[in-house]
Parts: structure tokens; sequence; C-alpha cells
């Protein structure tokens, strides 16, 4: 999976459009990096950036916009509603894929040390990558603002993690930067069948992890309660990590209930939607849609059609495009205007800006045949071989969701789904190797090509021919991997599956047998010209025993099917 992070800088300038387009160059600058959105503000005198790519790009990118920011804006003379305390104010990294908190928060510490020790700017690292528990909070880093900064960075207690103690001309130009880590928080609105702030509210109250005033009597207008210390006693909502209020929008006349959940880990999209659905119901209303505000993670629309399948019955070994289709319709993503993935999913907008030579998965099946029939060596037997591989999982995957949807079998729907969900993992990945394939055998003709005219250069040359053949002998061994995988799925389908498919699974089984022999001829002749002749043989004897299994796996799945077709 693709390593994604997303920066959401705040820069302490809302109102020169001159100074944020220079800052925004730097960013989109950066190769790898995709700048998403830029949000001005003019009374805050501030702009959030929005921008993501692999954490690397990410990190450079967020350093080359606060190196700019320090040049170009002066807090001696900055004035705004919003808290601040320097010219990069704020700069939160937020793993969006494929990368865990804890690296997304060391890599936002390798950020903070690079603004603060190359650019002399004070960095106080918050929440995830905070160094102490005093500091997780961002406000309480910002205490003060800019105006008390050249105190707190002499302190003993709020010393800056990086960076200068001193408050020369330098700091007191840029001020101090807070360096983060922290969940993704998706702003999302619940649209109610109401015209009503006041309704719309005490849902809001219901579910936000704040919840409501304890009051004495009447839980709308009695007294509010306090605790021994003067604090306001809160009823908690049923939803953590979330925030929320009620408001009227004119322009769909409509009241919604607006929400950031700040934790999708504890509350995921679909949990939120169900539980809003839910207070609402009680409170005779009814939520009619969401509307998502800027960009959510695949991973959330994805969960919510997962989701909504199993809450049908129904498999959710289906493909990706399908089960985002579902999620839009069980929670009314299109219920004001259209949702579309390519421009409201992260992973999906970043994919469309990276540009890519055409791919051979993206060819229909004529013009496949015919690219594979052309004078051009690529592709060849390897993308051939995984994309037998990618038929024969395929196979089983369509037997395991007829299964799961069989007439009489609808307490066996969740046995057939997993088997589907592992099908079409299998299936993706082989799809992958159709590419990589031919990717590894160009990449053994660009190095066979490389100069030769000197020593050096015939050094170069050889160790760049062995690296390519190497990895050209390892792409097809992972499609024999991947396709002898595919019989596990293939000999439970036609053992268990719908009867009225078994064919299907025996022809599965055709396909994966081939895509494991074909791939090993690959391996074998890679293998060939490698010099490292212990690897070679291992690579060999493994995939020489892969093969022999599969012929095995692909003999008794057909003694199965012939079975079941004669009987």
């Amino acid at each position: 999976m693709e390593r994604i992070v997303e920066c959401v800088p705040n820069f302490s300038e809302g109102r020169d459009l001159n100074i944020i387009k220079q800052i925004t160059y730097e960013i989109e600058n950066v190769s790898g990096v995709k700048l998403l959105d830029v949000d001005p503000g003019a009374t805050t005198n501030r702009t959030v950036v929005t921008f993501a790519g692999a954490p690397e790009a990410v990190v450079e990118a967020a350093f080359r916009g606060a190196r700019k920011a320090q040049q170009l804006i002066d807090m001696r003379r900055h004035k705004g509603d919003h808290p601040r305390f320097g010219a990069t104010d704020v700069c939160p990294l937020i793993p969006i894929s494929g990368i865990t908190m804890e690296e997304t928060a060391e890599y936002a510490r390798m950020l903070g040390q690079r603004i603060g020790y190359e650019l002399n700017i004070p960095v106080y690292l918050y929440e995830n990558a905070a160094s102490g528990e005093l500091r997780r909070n961002l406000a309480a880093c910002r205490e003060g603002e800019y105006e008390c900064l050249k105190e707190r960075i002499a302190s003993s207690d709020w010393r800056p993690d990086f960076g200068p103690t001193d408050f020369t001309e330098s700091v007191a130009r840029s001020g101090a930067t807070a360096v983060g880590a922290r969940d993704f928080l998706i702003a999302v609105n619940f649209n109610l069948n109401t015209t009503s702030t006041r309704r719309a509210n005490a849902v809001a109250f219901d579910v936000r992890e704040k919840g409501r005033p304890k009051r004495v009597g009447d839980p709308i207008v009695g007294q509010p309660v306090f605790d021994e210390d003067g604090e306001m006693v809160m009823l908690p909502g049923t939803l953590p990590g979330t925030k929320a209020i009620g408001w009227y929008i004119s322009e769909y006349g409509i009241a919604q209930v607006s929400m950031n959940i700040t934790n999708l880990t504890k509350t995921p999209l679909h949990v939120a939607f169900d539980e809003v659905s839910d207070k609402a119901a009680k409170r005779g209303l009814r939520v009619t849609g969401l509307e998502t505000v800027g960009l959510v993670p695949k991973s959330a629309i994805i969960d919510a059609g997962k989701y909504y399948l199993r809450k049908q019955r129904r498999s959710v070994g289906i493909a990706e495009s399908e089960i985002i289709k579902v999620a839009i319709k069980s929670m009314g993503l299109d219920d004001l205007k259209r949702f579309n993935p390519n421009e409201k999913i992260i992973e999906y907008m970043l994919a469309a800006e990276q540009k890519q030579e055409p791919k051979l998965i993206d060819l229909t099946c004529k013009e496949f045949a015919e690219e594979t029939a052309s004078e051009s060596p690529a592709p060849g037997g390897g993308s051939i071989s995984a994309y037998l591989g990618v038929l024969g999982a395929a196979l089983a995957t369509m037997v395991a969701n007829l299964s799961s949807h069989k007439a009489g079998w609808d307490d066996r729907w969740e046995e057939f789904s997993d088997w589907a969900e592992k099908g079409q993992a299998i299936k993706d990945d082989l799809l992958k190797l159709v590419d990589e394939d031919t990717a590894a055998f160009n990449g053994v003709m660009a190095a066979f090509a490389l100069a030769k005219g000197t020593d050096e250069e015939k050094a170069t040359r050889s160790e760049a021919i062995q690296a390519a053949t190497r990895y050209a002998t390892e792409v097809p061994f992972r499609t024999m991997q991947r396709s002898f995988d595919a019989f596990e799925i293939i000999r439970a389908m036609a053992e268990h599956g719908n009867p009225n498919s078994v064919s299907d699974a025996g022809v599965g089984a055709l396909c994966a047998r081939s895509a494991v022999m074909g791939a090993f001829l690959n391996v074998k002749i890679n293998a060939a010209g490698l010099k490292e002749k212990d690897y070679a043989d291992k690579i060999v004897r493994d995939g020489a025993e892969i093969e022999m299994k599969a012929i095995e796996a692909e003999t008794e799945v057909l003694r199965i099917v012939n079975g079941k077709i004669a009987a």
C-alpha cells in the first residue's frame, strides 16, 4: 500500500494573496506532493493550506513553506482574530494510508528538528509528536500567543523542543511554530428534515463528546449544575472524538448537525451517521443525508460501505468502486450535490495527479490482446501469466459471491463473503503484477542499453544488469506465489460453493495452474542470467516446489468438479 501523509499548515497571513501564492508555490513545486486546498481568511489573517503525498516529500514541502513564510511574514506587525504565535503557526502531519501514527509522529519530529535548527525558529512538538504529556495540547503550547513568546522560550518549563531560546531579531520576526502529528479530521454535516436550529442543536448535544450541561429540572431551561470548583457539570454525549453544533443553512433551506470527527478510530464515519440518525429519530426528525466538507480518506468510505453491506448480510468481497457506491447511497452522500469519489477521496485525488505511463490493465480485452500480438516484446509471458492468475482468482471470487447470495443459503452469507474478500485481495495483487512484470522486463532492456565504453561504465552496466535481472526473476516468482494462493479459494468453492457454478471453479483452477507454470518459465529464464548462483538455485528450487503443488491442486479441483458435474 502506498504511504500517504497529509499536512495542514496554518500561515499567519490571510490578506496578501501575493504572499500566500509565494508560499504555496514553494509547496506545490516539490515532486510527489499535491496541493489540495488553500483557504485564506481576512478576519483571522490566516491561511490554512492542505497538501498530501509521500511522507518524505511532504516533510520537504512543509519545510520549504515554513522557510518562505519566515522570509515574507513579520509577526511584529501581525494582527488577526485567531490565536497565533508564529509565521508558520501550526504544522500538523496526518497519516492517510500505509503509515502508522507512530511513524507519522517520527516524521513530524524530523520536520520540527529541521525547522528549529536550519531556520532557527523555536519549535514546539504537540499531540502525538509531543515530548511530554503537558505539551500534547496545542493551546497549552501556544498559551499567551506571540506576545508572551519572549518569556516562554526562555523559561525552564516551556523551552522549545528545537531551535533558539533567545528572542533574537530573527525569532521576533518569525515567532514560533508548533509541529505535530494528529488523526485525520473529517468535517461533515448531517442534513435534517427540519428548519429548526434548536432541534438540530439538541441532536448535536446528544452525540458530541462534550455533551450538554447538566441541569436541575427541565433539561433545556433548568438551572445548570456546578461542581465544587465552580465548573459546569456536563452530561457527555455518545460519540467520542467528535465536536458538533446545529445550524440553519439558507442555501439548502434545512438545518444541519455540523460535526468534526477528530478521531476516526474511536468514531468511524458510518458509526457517526447511524448514531445521529438514531438520536434524530428519537426527536421526531430524520437524517436525509450526509455532506462531507473537504476531502476524506478512502478507508472511511470503504469501511462504511462494508459496514452497510454486512448489515444487509451481503458479501463485502466486491470491487472497491461498488463498495463506494453502497457507502454513498447508504449515507446519502449525494443528497444535496453529487459525490464524486475522484474529487472527494484523497487517494483518488493524488492518483489522478500522478503522471504515469498507460497501464496494461487499463486496456480493453481487445487492446490487451492486440498489444500482446504486436511486434513489441512486452507484454510477454510474465504479464500474461499474471493475468491468468487474475482470472483464476476472479472466477473463484465470483463463485463465492454467487454462493453468498444464493437463495436458501442465507445463514452462510458471511462464510462466502470472507472467501470473496480474500479472492479480491489476491486478484488486486496480481493485477499490479501484470504491469510490474512488463516494467521489470523493460528495466532489463534499459540496463543492457547503458554505455560500456570505459571500464567504469562496464562495471556500472554489469551491476545494473544483475540488479534488473534479479528483480525480473522476483516478480514472476511473486506471481507464482499469489496465483497458488488462489487455489485455497478455488478448492473451497469447488467443494462447498454454489453447485451451479462448479465449472467456473474448474476453469479458475486451470487459469491458476497455467499462471504458476507460465510464471515459473520466466523465473527460470531470468535466473539463468544471475551471477548469484546460490540465490538463483534457491529461487528455482522454490519455484519448482510451487509448480508441483499447483499441478496437484489443479488435479484435485478438477476431480471434485468433474465428480459434481457427473453426479
